[in-house]
């Protein structure tokens, strides 16, 4: 599957890991579109949200991954994104049930809360759960509307 990839300075080390471990046939073998940061220098994380985001929306690819310190900061932007729906997930069973549940097309980890190995779980967990469809997919038809209001 083809990703993309963004952080900002506090998840820049983490993406970097990351990255790297999805590439590899460990990690899935995935081609990887890192849309930055590329440095642990401050930078503002709604620049690289819209980036992930815009290439979700414009199906580049189908699935994002989002790091910053908190997750927040980067759901909070990329969920501006129309056909973006992006969760901050804390353990397996969160990301599971954000894709499941949500259809979430974008995961957020925070880098200050989350080691290597727990984040290689939560993507894990959201790459290999599929939308559940039936009750869940009315609720995303009525999150669709909203975006008209």
């Amino acid at each position: 599957m083809k990703l993309a990839i963004g952080s900002d300075h506090a998840g820049f080390k983490l993406k970097w890991r990351l990255e790297n471990w999805l590439r590899t046939d460990a990690g899935g073998g995935h081609q990887i579109l890192d849309l930055g940061t590329g440095s642990e220098d401050s930078c503002d994380y709604p620049d690289f949200a819209q980036e992930v985001a815009k290439a979700v929306a414009q199906k580049r690819v189908p699935r994002g991954i989002l790091i910053c310190g908190t997750g927040i900061g980067m759901a909070i932007a990329a969920n501006k994104t129309r056909g973006v729906r992006a969760a901050v997930v804390w353990n397996a069973e969160t990301a599971a049930l954000a894709s499941e549940h949500n259809g979430a097309n974008v995961i957020c980890l925070g880098a200050r809360f989350t080691g290597f190995s727990k984040a290689r779980l939560l993507i894990a967990a959201f790459l290999k759960t599929p939308f559940g469809g039936g009750r869940h997919a009315r609720r995303l038809r009525k999150i669709r509307l909203m975006d008209r209001c």
